[in-house]
């Protein structure tokens, strides 16, 4: 007999709890860096964080996809969750940067084509959300077709240290990392990850809920009409 929904949300909850506690035991017992000791940790928080963002930019334009091709109202709500997500992990992107970046290059920000693509790709999440609260009858519309242009940022991301002269790490940092090092990555990576799923789940459900009560709120609307 499979399991109730509640049973595999609670499970799905303590498997990301207990992966993100060992991921700060690891991330604790790693190595510190040579040259910037103690502060390059906030890799571990800084890096998965701009994973999630481009990960919560590339469903939100999927999900925007069925709804503006198939009138998908699932689609609509993926989009919006992971919007909200993009937002969220964008910012933890934006505040753990420059705090590395003081670390690394001696100032907070400079304009160059990683950090700036970056800050453009989270600017276009907020103006998602803006879109759908404030567009009017088309809001929807209209913030879907921000997520579709936000996702043509998303290699220009990844991409911009190879195509660009830029200062931030390459994408291969991760492959010369040292054995304690790499492992807390990843773990710090699947943790933030396995976070990510459960608060779009969480998020899904609620926006669920929100439609069935909209629903109900019309028939019974309707119900009043036919009596009167």
């Amino acid at each position: 007999m499979p399991a109730p929904k509640s049973t595999r949300f609670l499970a799905a909850c303590a498997a990301a709890f207990a992966l993100l506690l060992l991921a700060c035991l690891a991330i604790g017992a790693a190595p510190p860096e040579a040259t910037m000791g103690v502060v390059q940790k906030i890799f571990y928080f800084h890096v998965p964080s701009a994973w999630l963002l481009m990960l919560s930019a590339l469903v939100s334009a999927g999900g925007s996809l069925a709804y503006l091709f198939r009138g998908s109202e699932r689609g609509d709500r993926v989009a919006l969750a992971a919007a909200e997500l993009g937002v969220l992990f964008g910012l933890c992107v934006l505040v753990s940067g420059p705090l590395w970046a003081k670390a690394a290059w001696g100032a907070y920000w400079q304009w160059e084509a990683r950090l700036t693509s970056s800050l453009l790709l989270w600017l276009m999440m907020v103006a998602y959300l803006l879109a759908r609260r404030y567009g009017g009858p088309a809001a929807r519309r209209l913030a879907a077709a921000l997520a579709l242009f936000a996702a043509v940022d998303i290699p220009l991301v990844y991409f911009s240290v190879r195509f660009f002269r830029s200062i931030h790490p390459q994408t291969t940092v991760v492959s010369t990392l040292g054995p304690g090092m790499r492992g807390a990555f990843w773990l710090s990576l699947a943790a933030f990850t396995g976070l990510w799923f459960v608060l779009l789940s969480v998020r899904l459900a609620a926006e669920k809920a929100q439609a069935e009560i909209v629903e109900l709120e019309i028939l019974l609307e309707q119900a009043e009409e036919e009596k009167s």
